[in-house]
């Protein structure tokens, strides 16, 4: 199993339907077949000192194998996610976990 964990900062002037968008977005890559198992989310208020609550949205994808993930790599829909929403974000941080 393949844990992708994304963390993306949008930058502060994105309108809320901007985000609204890039949620969707995020949305559309669970149709990606070898994705198993999909989280959409948003910082959950939990003050700990060790707890980041920074980010806009996580995306936790997880594959079956490296395979899997290689094919959502090159994926038509992920190239389309990030052709439409890279300038809406100024940081991002992927975790990769198997």
């Amino acid at each position: 199993m393949i844990n992708h964990h994304v963390l993306f900062w949008l930058k502060p002037d994105t309108t809320e339907d901007q985000k609204a968008a890039f949620r969707k977005g995020l949305e559309s890559l669970e149709q990606i077949e070898t994705v198993k198992h999909f989280h959409v989310g948003t910082p959950a208020p939990i003050e700990r000192a060790v707890v980041d609550i920074t980010y806009t949205f996580s995306l936790a994808l997880f594959f079956e194998d490296l395979a899997g993930h290689d094919v959502y790599q090159v994926h038509e829909l992920h190239k389309t996610f990030l052709d439409n929403f890279r300038g809406l974000f100024e940081k991002v941080i992927i975790y990769d976990a198997h």
